[in-house]
């Protein structure tokens, strides 16, 4: 495999691999075509030192046999007599010419532009043409070949159409086939017509100059005027002297200027005419557009007039029912049913982890409770000493990504990142064991139980199972909508989350068994307690359904931001959940009634992660912050 993909990145890369391989009966065809050297060959160096043009001591061999056959758009530069045979690598397979306009095709291969469009197939693999890009440096080789001066060729005295042949009479130079045009547009052998009378015999521009001091028909520089002198250099001197018109010559300047200057006055004010005509119609159809989205914009105005009087109706039928809730709470706590207030249930804030340089995505705290584990868009892990020091006590590094997700299981722990790959640390020694790529996408979760770790990623969760610092997969379970956010195990069962779904898988035998349905957009985070199953989405909502029958029995409101982490705090007298969010709050529910009983706000950024030790609570923020909260 890497061999097919190294022969076709050197197709593609523009060097020599792009030149197409050619069989026997190619090469005779184009030695048929081309033929031998023939002569040698004398440089000439310009005063600038370049040597751009080189002169053949020519010999009447057959010449001929190195012609390039315009076709199309080179009929206007007329035959191409190389001085040199050209290499076979530069002519193509299609038409056993020279390259022109070189493309490289889907194939790999090179042939010309003209070509590569007009045939279906490759000749060398069968495979459709299609051009991809231009080959430079192959049209950069050719451009290095050295032809013969159209004006020193003439056609073949073998009488084929389209050969010629090095004419002994003609330019003597040779020059670079890029160069040729500048050397062509000043040539001496190039042919010109006599300025006085296109009946005078053709010249070549070497001997022009000789022919105007000799030529019978000059005419006089007035004879727009009207007068009718022609003669030779001679007689046109003579006739200056007593031309009637050269000593009106300043005036019929003059007058020639000046209606020169009302030709182009007139020209602008043409140009202007049209430029106003175009603007005239460009504001009449702005004119109309404006029309019509005015007329559109009343009907959404109407619309949203009805609409805001409909939402006004339904705000305030809210509005009373609110009014109404509370007012049922307020009963309820006169009564005593919600309990009288307890100020050591209220978590302050006790400290904040300062260290990290980016985001904080994620946490997990060892099973002893002394270490806090976080990882951070600065793709680190940094461990914090949570019962001493309180400082970090050192900073794990070897993602190439952003830390997703943190998880431990013994004395291992394991990072899922961005890079798609999962790194196992060892927590006594705090050195990576081993890296393995286990996704094609980000790994954005992780959750071990049962001596098996699993990840989630992309519609996908792998299931790895832990053998000392291996992972060695086990399955893939597949069936999910999108990404899988979102993993927690409990007991016999995992619990994933993806859009707008949780599904239940039993453990023992990595079957799906129960699909709860929810709404709110994607599920970024889940929690299991005692009896209930909570989980948070993208559109603010917290979702709790009983753990027994599935059933869905209360959705909590409050945030105004997506719910990224959800943890737990149990204890025999009542089981308390917290819920992060991006709107920079933390919420404590009460899960014996299903009310907010505390809100946090301390963090400067979105909350994204939480973890829980010894009845304390950790918080992850993107203000690159840890904080703790007791009661």
């Amino acid at each position: 495999m890497t061999s097919t993909k190294n022969n076709r990145y050197n197709r593609f890369s523009g060097g020599a691999a792009n030149i197409p391989v050619i069989d026997n009966t190619s090469i005779t065809r184009m030695e048929t075509t081309f033929g031998p050297a023939y002569s040698t060959v004398t440089t000439i160096t310009k005063a600038d030192g370049t040597n751009t043009f080189k002169q053949h001591r020519r010999t009447p061999s057959s010449s001929s046999t190195l012609t390039y056959s315009p076709r199309d758009e080179d009929d206007v530069m007329g035959p191409l007599v190389f001085a040199e045979q050209p290499s076979v690598k530069l002519c193509c397979q299609l038409c056993c010419s020279v390259f022109k306009d070189p493309v490289i095709t889907t194939c790999g291969h090179t042939f010309c532009r003209r070509c590569a469009l007009t045939s279906e197939k490759c000749p060398v693999d069968n495979a459709k043409l299609t051009v991809v890009v231009n080959n430079i440096a192959v049209a950069e080789q050719i451009g290095e070949l050295f032809v013969h001066c159209k004006y020193g060729c003439r056609p073949g005295s073998n009488g084929k159409p389209g050969a010629f042949e090095v004419d002994p009479c003609g330019c003597p130079f040779t020059v670079k086939l890029s160069g040729r045009k500048d050397h062509e547009g000043s040539c001496d052998y190039r042919p010109f017509r006599c300025p006085n009378n296109p009946n005078c015999p053709p010249l070549l521009k070497m001997n022009l100059d000789a022919h105007l001091k000799e030529c019978e028909h000059i005419k006089c520089p007035h004879s727009k005027y009207g007068c009718t002198f022609v003669g030779n250099q001679d007689t046109y001197e003579a006739h200056l002297e007593v031309c009637k018109f050269e000593g009106l010559k300043e005036f019929l300047q003059q007058t020639d200027d000046r209606f020169h200057e009302m030709q182009v006055g007139l020209a602008q004010k043409d140009q202007e005419i049209a430029f106003l005509r175009s603007m005239l119609g460009k504001l009449s159809e702005k004119l109309d557009q404006l029309e019509k989205s005015l007329e559109l914009k009343f009907d959404v105005l109407d619309e949203n007039q009805s609409k805001l009087g409909e939402d006004l109706m339904e705000f305030r039928r809210d509005a009373s029912m609110l009014s109404d809730e509370l007012s049922h709470i307020n009963a309820r706590l006169n009564m005593g049913i919600l309990g009288s207030y307890d100020p050591q249930q209220i978590f302050k804030c006790k400290g904040t982890f300062v260290g990290h340089q980016g985001p904080v995505w994620c946490l997990c705290v060892h099973s002893t409770g002394d270490l806090l584990f976080s990882g951070s868009s600065d793709k680190t892990i940094k461990v914090w000493d949570t019962c001493t020091t309180y400082k970090c006590q050192k900073t794990l590094e070897g993602h190439d990504g952003i830390v997703l997700a943190l998880c431990i299981q013994g004395n291992k722990l394991y990072s899922g990142s961005a890079d798609c790959t999962i790194i196992v640390w060892d927590i006594p020694a705090l050195q990576k064991v081993n890296t393995i790529r286990a996704h094609d996408n980000p790994v954005c979760t992780l959750v071990s139980s049962h001596n098996m770790l699993f990840s989630g990623s992309l519609k996908a969760i792998k299931v790895w199972d832990i053998v000392g610092t291996d992972l060695n997969l086990k399955k893939e379970l597949t069936g999910l909508n999108h990404w899988v956010r979102a993993l927690v195990a409990s007991q016999n069962h995992l619990y994933s989350g993806s859009y707008q779904t949780i599904k239940i898988w039993d453990i023992r035998t990595l079957e799906c068994v129960h699909v709860l349905q929810t709404s709110g957009g994607s599920v970024y985070s889940i929690a299991v307690t005692n009896h209930h199953i909570v989980c948070g989405t993208y559109e603010y909502l917290i979702h709790v359904w009983d753990i027994e029958s599935k059933e869905q029995v209360r959705t909590l409101t409050g945030h105004v931001g997506t719910v990224y982490a959800l943890a737990v705090i149990s204890t025999p007298d009542q089981t308390k959940v917290f819920s992060a969010s991006y709107d920079r709050s933390l919420r404590v529910w009460s899960m014996d009634n299903m009310i907010c009983t505390q809100t946090l706000l301390r963090h400067q950024g979105s909350v994204t992660a939480l973890a829980v030790s010894r009845g304390r609570l950790f918080s992850g923020a993107v203000d690159s912050t840890v904080k703790v909260w007791t009661c």
